[in-house]
C-alpha cells in the first residue's frame, strides 16, 4: 500500500513538473500609469489580448504563455527593480517593455548579463546602436524619424528650418539625431528651442522661432502632453509655416487632444494608423486589419501605434521561440536575428547580428492631419 501511495505521489510529481515545464514565461515591464500611460496602457492590453488568443490556439507548440507584467510608471528606477524580479524571482524566458527609452535603458543591462531575449517598445537609436546583445526593438528610430521628416521638407523646396524639442529622454535624443542627420542635407537649422516635460506654455519659443528671419518650416521632437501644448500654442501665435511632429504621438488621442489645431501637421507613422485607405495589396494590408479589428472590437477605443509596437515585439518573439523549438536565451535571440521579411504593423521586420530593429525607411509613411483624421502625403 505504502509503496502505491509513493507511486501515485511521483507520478503526480512527475505531471507537474512537466505542467511546469510545458510554459513559457514571458516578462513585461511597462509604463501603464504616469505620464507614459499612454505608451504602456495600450500596450498591455495588446499583449494580454494576445496572450489569450494563442493560449486558447495551444499556446506555441503546445505549450502555453504565461504573461508576468509589471507597471514601472515611467520610472527607470522602478523598471530595473522589476527587471530584476522578472529575472531572479519569476524566471522568465523573455521581456517585452520599456514604453519609454529611459525604463528601456535602465533594464538592459539586466537582460544582456542574464542573457534572456529583450523586445523593447521605445524610440530612440540608442537602444540598439551599438548593438547590445540581447536588446531588440520594433519601433522605428528617431534618427529615422529625421530622416523622414528632412526629406518631407526637402521635397517640398524648403531649407530653413527651426526645431522645439522636448528635453525628455526620447525629445533630447531626436534633437541630437536630428542636428546630425540636418548635416547631410541642404537644411539649415535657424532656430532651436527647448522645453521641459512638464512646461504648460512653450510660447516664448514659439515665438522667437517665428521671429527668426527667412524661416520656413518648424519641426517639433517629443513625445506626451509637451507637443499637445507646442500644437496648441503654434495655432494660437497664428504661425503659418509648415508644423512636423514626431512619431513619438502618432495616435489618434494627439489629435483628440491638440483638436482643430492640428490640422496641416505632418509627421512620420505606420500603415496602422491609416488602414482604412491602404490599397488591398500592401503587404502589411492584412495584419493591419486583423490587429485593428481585435484590439477595438475588444476594448471598444481606437487602435494606436504604440500598441502596434507591442504587437509586433509579441508576433517576432512567438515566431522566434517557435523557430529556435527552445526556450534557452541564446536560441531565441538567435533566431530573432534570423529574422527574414516578417510583416508586423510597423513595417517589415528582417534582422541580423547588427541589426536588432530590422526596418529601413520605407516601413514610415508621411502623414498629414485632415479634417480631423490621417490622410496619406507620400
Amino acid at each position: 500500500m505504502m509503496m502505491k501511495k509513493a507511486a501515485i505521489a511521483a507520478a503526480a510529481l512527475l505531471a507537474s513538473t512537466a505542467l511546469a515545464q510545458a510554459e513559457i514565461r514571458l516578462g513585461a515591464s511597462l509604463s501603464v500609469t504616469g505620464p507614459a500611460s499612454f505608451l504602456g496602457d495600450p500596450a498591455l492590453k495588446t499583449l494580454e489580448m494576445l496572450v489569450e488568443e494563442i493560449n486558447a490556439n495551444g499556446g506555441i507548440d503546445g505549450e502555453r504563455v504565461v504573461l508576468i507584467h509589471y507597471d514601472d510608471a515611467g520610472d527607470a528606477n522602478r523598471a530595473r527593480t522589476f527587471a530584476t524580479r522578472l529575472v531572479e524571482d519569476d524566471e522568465v524566458h523573455a521581456v517585452i517593455g520599456g514604453s519609454t527609452t529611459g525604463t528601456t535603458m535602465a533594464m538592459a543591462q539586466v537582460f544582456n548579463e542574464a542573457e534572456i531575449p529583450f523586445i523593447s517598445l521605445a524610440g530612440a537609436v540608442v537602444i540598439i546602436d551599438p548593438v547590445q546583445p540581447f536588446v531588440f526593438k520594433t519601433p522605428h528610430t528617431d534618427r529615422m524619424a529625421c530622416e523622414k521628416i528632412f526629406a518631407d521638407i526637402e521635397s517640398r523646396g524648403l531649407t530653413r528650418v527651426g526645431m522645439i524639442s522636448g528635453s525628455d529622454g526620447f525629445g533630447a535624443s531626436m534633437r541630437e539625431q536630428c542636428l546630425d542627420v540636418v548635416q547631410g542635407t541642404g537644411i539649415e537649422i535657424v532656430g532651436d528651442e527647448t522645453y521641459g516635460p512638464t512646461d504648460a506654455d512653450m510660447t516664448p519659443q514659439l515665438t522667437r522661432l517665428r521671429n527668426t528671419p527667412g524661416i520656413e518650416a518648424i519641426v517639433n521632437p517629443g513625445f506626451g502632453q509637451g507637443p499637445t501644448v507646442v500644437t496648441r500654442n503654434f495655432a494660437q501665435l497664428g504661425i503659418e509655416l509648415p508644423f512636423y511632429q514626431s512619431h513619438g504621438v502618432a495616435s489618434r488621442s494627439y489629435i483628440e487632444l491638440s483638436g482643430p489645431a492640428s490640422e496641416g501637421v505632418r509627421l512620420p507613422g505606420t500603415a496602422l494608423l491609416v488602414a482604412d485607405i491602404l490599397p488591398a495589396d500592401d503587404p502589411q494590408h492584412d495584419v493591419v486589419h486583423a490587429y485593428r479589428d481585435a484590439f477595438e472590437g475588444r476594448f471598444n477605443q481606437p487602435v494606436s501605434t504604440f500598441g502596434g509596437y507591442a504587437h509586433d515585439a509579441f508576433r517576432l518573439m512567438v515566431d522566434a521561440i517557435s523557430r529556435a523549438d527552445s526556450l534557452d536565451g541564446v536560441a531565441i535571440r538567435d533566431a530573432l536575428r534570423a529574422t527574414d521579411g516578417f510583416v508586423g504593423t510597423t513595417g517589415i521586420y528582417t534582422m541580423s547580428e547588427t541589426d536588432h530593429m530590422g526596418l529601413d525607411l520605407s516601413a514610415f509613411r508621411m502623414l498629414e492631419i485632415q479634417g480631423g483624421d490621417w490622410v496619406l502625403v507620400d
